[in-house]
């Protein structure tokens, strides 16, 4: 060992962002190793690497004794005092051992410890980094095509991007500059793995975090956000300072800064809703461009029932019912949607059937749970089927036809299935 073992070691260091005296104690303990393996555990050996010269010294130590029983271990009295002549029996004397004397294999094993130990401190030091940065954008080449979906590559270690976290429809080939979002750092075998993404939620208000300074400093504030990754995304915004427009702060002058991101995101539409705590507020806001009528709320199922225009019944949906779907992954709510016009038939048939209950002595309840939630149902069916359901007595069977052909003039037309689209958190 010399001065270029030292050199060796300041330029790892420097090189590859390694704590130097971390290098030491690995060549320290890989000469340890190898000195153990030439001679066995039972040798006592300290190995310490000089500074100053770059050497590497090993020292064996032996008990003192009067007979020698284990060379490795021992050494006579008579033999130590030939060195220290204050030495006295059970001492501890320790002697330096030529590293050359450990022979090429020896050499050669504490050349693999090191570069495995260098190797386990390098990879321990990108986990750190890394773990630490879930939740930030990085940049990197697209490196190669993993069975896993793509290997991009960070600059001091790779990174997955799988196929669950690819924005459909883009496609990607070798040296192909992207940027995704860290969602996860794994400790594994071969080293810490990096899962990035184009396609989480949370890359999207990374982005408008870099983009909006009024959302990187708080005063405005991203409440959710909702992805169908490529085709449309809904945001829902709350400004925190008076004198601040969340749109507006998020559009940018002339749209300047909502058309970076839609770039970043290859045309992926963009919905910027204004929060509320008031959720029938809020689904209006989220339901736009759809105008609405009314909002009926049932907090017991998480429902709400929308109504909206017949003419706005295909803004309220969206292509594939994307619209709506949006929405109620945003609100967290179960979402119906219905037309004016089969908000009043259906309203129309509830108050036929509350009359005819009524004046047959029937229980709401008990028509619904029976299967007859409309007139026509009730019509259609057969006394036989009424007296089974029901439990009804003839004079009463008689008196429910009676009720649902006087009141068949007032719900007139009402008829089929209730139409209405429904949409929920998927």
């Amino acid at each position: 060992m010399s001065l270029e073992l030292k050199k060796a070691i300041e330029q790892i260091s420097k090189d590859r962002g390694l704590d130097r005296d971390m290098l030491v104690s690995t060549l320290e303990e890989a000469v340890r190793t190898s000195v153990t393996r030439k001679y066995g555990d039972d040798l006592d050996v300290e190995v310490h690497y000089s500074d100053d010269t770059g050497d590497i010294e090993v020292f064996q130590f032996k008990f003192v004794v009067e007979e020698v029983e284990d060379p490795l271990t021992q050494i006579s009295l008579e033999e130590a005092r030939q060195h220290d002549p204050s030495i006295q029996i059970d001492d501890e004397m320790g002697f330096r051992l030529k590293v050359e004397d450990l022979g090429r294999i020896a050499a050669q094993s504490a050349k693999q410890v090191i570069i495995q130990r260098m190797r386990d401190a390098e990879q321990e030091l990108i986990y750190e980094e890394f773990k630490d940065r879930v939740g930030e954008i990085v940049s990197g080449m697209v490196q190669r095509r993993d069975k896993g979906g793509w290997v991009i590559n960070l600059g001091r270690t790779e990174a997955l991007l799988p196929r669950e976290e690819q924005i459909p429809r883009e496609h990607y080939k070798r040296n192909d500059r992207i940027q995704a979002l860290i969602i996860d750092v794994r400790r594994e075998g071969r080293g810490p793995q990096v899962i990035i993404s184009r396609a989480h939620r949370d890359y999207m208000a990374a982005l408008f975090r870099r983009e909006v300074p009024e959302v990187d400093d708080g005063s405005v504030q991203i409440m959710g956000v909702a992805r169908d990754p490529g085709s449309r995304a809904k945001v829902a915004v709350l400004s925190r300072e008076r004198d601040i427009d969340a749109v507006g702060a998020c559009v940018g002058v002339r749209g300047s800064r909502i058309q970076n991101i839609v770039q970043e995101l290859h045309g992926e539409r963009i919905d910027i809703v204004v929060w509320n705590p008031d959720i029938a507020t809020y689904a209006r806001n989220a339901l736009a461009p759809a105008v609405v009528s009314r909002i009926n709320v049932d907090e017991a199922s998480n429902l709400l029932e929308v109504t909206v225009p017949d003419d706005q019944l295909t803004n309220a949906i969206g292509r594939k019912g994307q619209n709506v779907k949006l929405a109620a992954k945003l609100l967290g709510w179960k979402i119906d949607i219905f037309t004016e016009s089969r908000y009043h038939e259906a309203n129309a048939a509830g108050r036929g059937l509350e009359q005819v209950a009524s004046v047959a002595e029937i229980a709401v309840d008990k028509l619904m749970e029976a299967g007859f939630r409309s007139l026509d149902a009730l019509r259609g069916a057969t006394d036989a089927e009424l007296a089974e359901k029901l439990e009804l007595t003839d004079a009463r069977i008689a008196d429910l036809r009676a009720a649902v052909n006087f009141l068949s003039p007032v719900v007139e037309g009402v008829s089929g299935e209730e139409e209405k689209t429904e949409a929920g958190e998927e």
